[in-house]
């Protein structure tokens, strides 16, 4: 692969002074998180993946482990929700200006509210995506938390 790419998520994290490496990979459509884990040589549980849930024109943001299901009930139930479903391909788009497989937490077009799996602060380092397919960038979850102050939710299903 080429240069990393400029995302918008790599403005606003180099706005930030946020300290992250950077990690492109190949990506393979419909691979998901085990594919980015076999190509960057890690535990897919390090992956941590963008979901995007709707009720409605509401938009919640959920970043799980690559090796775990979300229960949308509890999300919806921990968010104040009456329920919450996986957005449409359209809708994730269009919430978050990324391209699905390559929607990152940071820098999407407006800001949603943002959840995330209480265990993933247990880990030393993660990988979220950086705004592209076949690209991750890596961090610290303090880091994680310092920059989207996400709202600690325990949602996991086992896949």
């Amino acid at each position: 692969m080429s240069k990393n790419p400029v995302t918008p998520a790599i403005r606003w994290l180099k706005a930030q002074r946020a300290e992250y490496s950077e990690h492109p990979y190949e990506y393979e459509e419909h691979g998901g998180t085990a594919v980015s884990a076999r190509e960057l040589g890690v535990d897919e549980h390090q992956i941590i993946k963008t979901l995007m849930f709707c009720e409605g024109p509401k938009v919640v943001v959920m970043l799980m482990h690559g090796d775990r299901q979300v229960s949308g009930r509890e999300l919806a139930r921990q968010a104040g929700l009456r329920s919450l479903e996986p957005c449409s391909r359209e809708q994730a788009e269009k919430a978050s200006g990324y391209q699905v497989g390559g929607i990152s937490p940071f820098a999407q077009r407006k800001i949603w509210p943002t959840y995330a799996e209480d265990s993933i602060r247990q880990l030393s380092y993660l990988y979220v995506n950086g705004g592209k397919r076949g690209f991750l960038v890596g961090m610290t979850p303090l880091t994680l938390e310092a920059l989207l102050q996400p709202q600690w939710v325990t949602v996991k299903r086992e896949k």
